[in-house]
């Protein structure tokens, strides 16, 4: 029987849902990532977009496509993504997370942060996805050793992926801004911290302050990053595929660990 190919783990900073129906520097970079690595035998990935008390796990054959949003034009909600879902690796994370409780849950589905980067991924939707939930109870370095037992899953042919935004602060959202000055610093520095491997920066970000404070006024952007800086491994190189500030405050930078 062949070995799995050791899969890559992935950060993507997703921004707008329009970035489904739109063709730019950041939709390329992600449509240029599908084409880097042979497929993986399935994808887990932790959106922003599916907050708990708790960790669960879509469990379901079918995933349903989830439009989590409002007022964006029709093309947006017409989109399904039929991937399917992989429920025996479902129940092999939730075993391998032991003693930790995960949900099998079978109502959730693929929420736009994960679909509106996997159709540019992965157009055609033939690679199993299942998502994992955030739990925003625990800390920033929960979720960070969460990402470090999840590591395991890429040896075994399971692409590591992560939805959200180093910086997003909607309510500071401006259409023809280049980029707050708090929101450029902070991401240059977590651009450095996962350069230079600092993990205590990066799990320990509300040390930076006000510039903090704007950049992540709530965790669940954040949060799915440390997942993916968990799994690292020391063999591994580190890559920001892009790089670039949405309309003032939202970082669209993306991560490849491989």
């Amino acid at each position: 029987m062949t070995q799995p190919q050791r899969m890559p783990a992935i950060f993507i900073g997703h921004g707008s849902p329009m970035n489904a129906i739109e063709d730019n520097v950041y939709t390329q970079a992600w449509e240029a990532l599908g084409r880097r690595f042979p497929e993986p035998r399935a994808i887990l990935m932790i959106s922003a977009h599916w907050m708990t008390r708790g960790v669960a796990v879509t469990a379901m054959q079918q995933p349903r496509t989830i439009h989590d949003f409002g007022g964006f034009p029709q093309a947006l909600f017409d989109i399904r993504y039929p991937a399917p879902g992989n429920p025996e690796l479902a129940q092999s994370i939730a075993e391998h997370l032991a003693p930790l409780p995960v949900v099998l849950d079978q109502e959730w589905g693929l929420d736009h942060g994960t679909w509106s980067v996997l159709v540019k991924m992965y157009p055609q939707a033939q690679i199993p996805v299942i998502q994992l939930s955030l739990d925003l109870t625990q800390p920033a370095s929960w979720h960070f050793e969460l990402g470090q037992r999840l590591a395991a899953l890429r040896d075994d042919g399971v692409m590591l992926m992560a939805s959200g935004n180093v910086v997003h602060n909607l309510r500071r959202i401006a259409l023809q801004s280049p980029g707050f000055d708090w929101a450029h610093r902070f991401n240059d520095v977590m651009r450095k911290a996962i350069l230079e491997d600092d993990t205590e920066k990066l799990v320990n970000y509300q040390q930076f302050g006000q510039d903090a404070a704007l950049s992540v006024p709530t965790s669940e952007h954040f949060l799915p990053l440390l997942y993916v800086i968990g799994s690292k491994n020391p063999h591994d190189k580190t890559e920001i595929v892009v790089d670039g500030m949405d309309l003032g405050s939202i970082s669209m930078m993306s991560v490849l660990i491989s």
